[in-house]
């Protein structure tokens, strides 16, 4: 009869002679169980979902509070539609795409994992970290502060999920390979593209004049040569925004202000100023060599000059925001 109740005076005398003689034991048995409490409950949301959501509690618990012996990624952004926030989409989808890389690759352990906060969420995080704009990833590691290269640069690279991998593993040494769901609307289009001309060419097969037509094929020419130098490669590649708004006062900037990189939309103004600059060398050179009425002709002649010096002074001013101290106007 008195053997339970002596299980339990043993139980509290072992408890006060921890506490009394051996607390940094104790404490250290504590960080244990508590680490190994934290790492279950992380690796069970990770199971559930490669990206997991936190609020400002959930944050502050399971990233920013010790004890903790993994490495976490956080994109901060805002998804919620009234945000208006483009990017954030964008930037979301190349996330998630990274973030099951991991999660179902053969390397995949409780070493490092994949947050997300949502301003609408967890503003007090944005608050407490000082951040003003999304999105923005951030890695926490498992010891120390985050550094400055802790935080991705993405308005240099950009936010494509192989960037991403990139950073990561040289912030972890977590090697991530990136794969990517199959995407068939390249093969779709390119058969619908081949099967238009070879339907056309099929209905035009009495008469292929039209394939000599020199006029088709330097029109063809120039839109190749317009995507590429507006840097249309450069964006396929590294992924930029389309534009930046600034969360402060609300202004949207379409021409980045580093020569390091650039927006989208920055390419397609680029674009529609070389396009008109070439406009203009057209008239002046149809100005020229054309034998028709000579007013007409001067006529052609001072549209085209100006189209060459308007969009050329425009296009030399873009060049000089974004390489400080060029010289010439």
């Amino acid at each position: 009869e008195t053997l339970p109740f002596f299980k339990i005076k043993c139980k509290e005398a072992g408890s006060y002679i921890l506490r009394s003689y051996f607390p940094e034991l104790l404490l250290n048995y504590d960080c244990i169980n508590l680490l190994s409490e934290k790492v279950d409950q992380m690796m069970e949301w990770s199971s559930r979902r490669s990206v997991i959501r936190m609020n400002g509690d959930k944050f502050r618990r399971f990233v920013k509070a010790p004890p903790r012996n993994y490495s976490v990624i956080v994109m901060f952004t805002a998804l919620q539609p009234q945000r208006q926030c483009s990017v954030c989409r964008q930037a979301n989808e190349e996330y998630q795409v990274l973030a099951n890389s991991w999660r179902y690759s053969s390397a995949f352990s409780n070493k490092l994992f994949f947050t997300v906060v949502d301003y609408d969420e967890g503003a007090d995080v944005f608050q407490q970290l000082n951040m003003n704009s999304a999105p923005t990833f951030m890695h926490f590691p498992a010891k120390g502060k985050p550094k400055r290269a802790d935080t991705f640069d993405l308005q240099r690279i950009g936010f494509a999920s192989e960037q991403l991998a990139k950073w990561i593993a040289d912030r972890t040494d977590v090697q991530i390979r990136v794969f990517r769901p199959p995407n068939y609307s390249g093969t779709i289009a390119l058969a619908l593209l081949v099967s238009l001309v070879g339907g056309l060419l099929y209905l035009r097969r009495n008469n292929l004049e039209f394939i000599y037509n020199k006029t088709g094929w330097a029109m063809a020419a120039l839109c190749v040569v317009f995507a590429m130098t507006s840097g249309q490669m450069w964006n396929h590649i590294r992924g930029p925004p389309y534009a930046h708004k600034n969360p402060q006062n609300g202004q949207v900037s379409y021409i980045h202000g580093s020569s390091q990189a650039q927006f989208v939309a920055e390419s397609h103004i680029i674009l529609l100023l070389n396009a008109a600059i070439t406009m203009g060398m057209v008239l002046l050179n149809e100005a020229a060599t054309s034998k028709g009425d000579v007013g007409k002709r001067r006529i052609i002649c001072l549209v085209g000059l100006g189209l060459v010096v308007f969009f050329f002074s425009f296009l030399l001013s873009i060049f000089r925001s974004k390489y400080h101290g060029y010289p010439y106007r």
